[in-house]
């Protein structure tokens, strides 16, 4: 065997083909797929012979560094045989065609999705542009075979372990990537060894004098409770032998990554970070486990808030343990971590370790990535984010998944138990559309832990939510794109908009058309039967291409054709000795919706400020003096005792789309969030809120909000009463008389 030697940068050892060789060897044993990885590494050192990297060393040490990292998570023979193939066709004459033939199609495909990624750097297009769609191929890769990526985070991390030998540019701009695209994966994936070292790495380069920092906080704080560390591990030991549990005791370091996010991007001090040393505490069983956590927390004091069961509730990535922190008898504060042997092995190597190589002929790469798929429930989304790209642009592609997936870190329970990842920050409403569109689509509020709550809440980690649907529903509107938070959902809302004034608009140019087609016909001295009758015809369709007589009319809309145009086609004259005449009498007001009997039609009229009246209500007017005529709704007492200044008075049949302002006040006990609970019912509506003050009372603890708001009708009001009504906290609303 080649004797090892250590890179200039820091001490990585380089290792040689004999030292993955004994590696594989320990798992691997049929002699074919032996003498598959060889073969791969003897082609792949043909191909690259005189190449060599940045630093010097020839080019064949790098396949070599991804394979044995490859190998170090038991990979099976075609990933290693990849990682040592990963860049034979970028840079050297070998095509994909050779790969296949000398190594089977399940290689042949992995190199050439990880060759597709390497050649958009060929491509010509802006830097943001390359970025995504660079970031794009590199996870459409993996929607299709999780192994792509696998190979990918070897490559990315052997080459960030050697950045040394590139400038400091190269240097920031590849541990920028990391840290945005890599490391992201690798957790969501739970290959921590992998994950932690990439991040630590990356920060190195980006805040070289922060890194340095924590690190010699660290190893400062490793040094003063080395002593307490040891004496502590070694009393649960002697405690848990006392008891006949079976065990065995690691320590554990934060990574330097972990730290800095907790100090720089959470506002922690260093002091204030429990877990930079924990004690791991690894076992049989879960049972086991259980009863160490018994037996620890009953022999020291734990500190309240930081036990986590991951083991009932295990993180996306398949992530179990028991985390507890405990005030040693020193006073010193430890994290404890337990787990079994099993979840142990996840918490390091994640899907590796879960799917790692095992010798047989059950072996199959297609149900392995269907098993993904079905263990990772995130990995489901991915697949199906994935897949839907048609009309996406590469930046649109990536916003969701840093969005959706990576960014999902909720984890939210429905009433049957499973459980539905969300970002930070997301509401009921992108819970909704998470479990169907059409739940989104008709969506009324929801039900969390219990309690009714509208779309706008905010929901956490361990939330039992159930959505409340209904198919009267008015479904999405404007303010939901203000709600919800996931890119799905939005892009969902969006949709459903774009479906809805779609049909708004054909509606409109329907009643236009129909108008105008049958004003032309009646200026001939035709009736709307007898018109609709002509244009009704085989001879009309064959014309204009129309199916029904509302595609007619939203045709003759946009002119094409005119309704002139129509006469022409069937040759209509006007009815003899017919004459039209124009409508006779003084215009209506179009603006005023009331209606006065009595012969008042000169005065004019206005709306009553102090009841606000709306159409719906029950009406009267108000002769004043000078002033026309006020309509005031019947019940309004300040004109309770006018009666013979009064006269009878009606909404017009035909107000079209007009808003009236209404001034009411809701009565609530005070709580956080009322204000946009209370918002959120009439952006719902499509109602507009102004003039909105809130007042506490604070001998009750009670909310008096008063808001202006403006509403089509009374029914509109009502039904915004009902929804306010249906909300948390909320126990009497009603319209204000000034």
């Amino acid at each position: 065997m080649d004797e090892k030697r250590l890179l200039p940068n820091g001490g990585y050892p380089m290792h040689t083909f004999e030292d993955l060789k004994a590696l594989y060897y320990t798992y691997i044993t049929n002699p074919d797929d032996r003498k598959t990885i060889e073969s791969a590494y003897e082609f792949a050192k043909a191909k690259h012979e005189g190449q060599t990297r940045k630093s010097g060393e020839p080019y064949i040490h790098h396949p070599i560094e991804v394979a044995y990292i490859l190998a170090s998570l038991q990979s099976g023979p075609a990933t290693i045989a990849s990682g040592l193939l990963h860049d034979v066709v970028e840079d050297t004459d070998a095509t994909i065609e050779d790969i296949e033939r000398l190594f089977g199609e399940d290689v042949a495909k992995i190199v050439d999705s990880l060759t597709k990624i390497q050649r958009m750097k060929l491509s010509r297009m802006t830097a943001a542009d390359f970025e995504a769609e660079d970031h794009r191929k590199i996870f459409l890769g993996m929607a299709r075979d999780v192994r792509v990526i696998i190979v990918k985070l070897a490559d990315r991390l052997h080459n960030l372990r050697t950045l040394d030998s590139l400038s400091s540019e190269r240097q920031k701009a590849l541990a920028k990537e990391t840290i945005e695209v890599f490391t992201p994966i690798a957790h969501r994936l739970g290959i921590y060894t992998m994950q932690s070292e990439l991040e630590d790495l990356s920060l190195k380069y980006l805040e070289p004098e922060k890194y340095q920092a924590i690190l010699s906080l660290v190893n400062e704080k490793y040094e003063n409770r080395k002593h307490s560390l040891e004496n502590l591990k070694k009393r649960i030991a002697d405690i848990l032998l006392e008891h006949k549990i079976p065990c065995r005791l690691e320590s554990r370091v934060k990574s330097i990554y972990s730290i800095y996010r907790k100090m720089y991007q959470n506002g922690h001090n260093f002091d204030e970070i429990y877990d930079v040393l924990a004690i791991r505490v690894i076992t049989q069983t879960v049972i086991n486990c259980y009863e160490i956590l018994g037996i620890i927390h009953s022999t020291y004091k734990p500190i309240p808030g930081r036990f986590k069961d991951y083991i009932a509730m295990p993180k996306p990535n398949l992530y179990q343990s028991l985390h507890t922190s405990i005030v040693s008898g020193d006073g010193s504060i430890f994290e404890v971590q337990i787990r079994t042997e099993e979840m142990d092995q996840v918490a390091e190597s994640g899907v590796a370790a879960h799917w790692k190589y095992k010798e047989g002929g059950h072996y199959n790469a297609k149900e392995e990535q269907k098993e993904i798929e079905e263990q990772l429930h995130w990995f489901r989304d991915f697949v199906s984010l994935s897949g839907q790209q048609k009309g996406k642009s590469a930046s649109e592609y990536m916003e969701s998944l840093s969005n959706d997936i990576f960014g999902a870190n909720v984890y939210v329970f429905t009433p049957l138990g499973k459980v539905i990842d969300l970002p930070t920050g997301a509401t009921t409403l992108d819970f909704a559309y998470k479990i169907h569109t059409k739940v989104g689509d008709q969506a009324v509020g929801a039900v969390v832990n219990g309690s009714l709550v509208p779309l706008n809440t905010v929901l956490k980690t361990g939330d039992v939510c159930e959505i409340r649907t209904s198919k009267t529903s008015s479904g999405p509107n404007d303010s939901w794109l203000e709600i919800a938070k996931t890119t799905s959902a939005k892009a969902h809302i969006r949709k459903a908009l774009q479906k809805r004034d779609a049909e708004q608009v054909r509606q409109e140019r329907i009643k236009a058309g129909k108008a105008q087609l049958l004003d032309a016909f009646k200026s001939a001295g035709f009736e709307e039967a007898e018109a609709l009758k002509l244009v009704d015809s085989d001879k009309m369709r064959n014309e204009y291409h129309f199916q029904t007589l509302d595609d007619l009319f939203v045709l003759v809309a946009i002119k094409n054709p005119s309704a002139a145009a129509i006469l022409d086609f069937l040759r209509i004259k006007k009815k003899t000795g017919f004459e039209f005449k124009k409508p006779s009498g003084k215009k209506e007001d179009d603006h005023n919706p009331v209606e006065i009997s009595g012969g008042a039609s000169g005065l004019a009229i206005t709306l009553g400020k102090c009841c606000t009246p709306i159409p719906g209500d029950d009406i009267v007017g108000y002769i004043t003096r000078g002033k026309g005529i006020t309509i005031h709704r019947k019940s309004c007492p300040n004109v309770a005792n006018e009666a013979k200044r009064l006269i009878d008075a009606k909404w017009k049949d035909n107000l079209g789309i007009s808003t009236y302002p209404v001034d009411i006040e809701v009565y609530a006990n005070d709580r956080p969030g009322l204000i946009a609970d209370i918002l959120q019912v009439f952006a719902a509506k499509g109602v507009g809120v102004s003039d909105l003050k809130a007042h506490l009372i604070a001998s009750t603890m009670n909310d008096v909000v008063s808001l202006t708001v403006s509403v089509p009708n009374s029914k509109t009001l009502q039904d915004c009463f009902a929804d306010l009504l249906g909300t948390k906290g909320i126990y009497s609303v009603g319209r204000v008389t000034h």
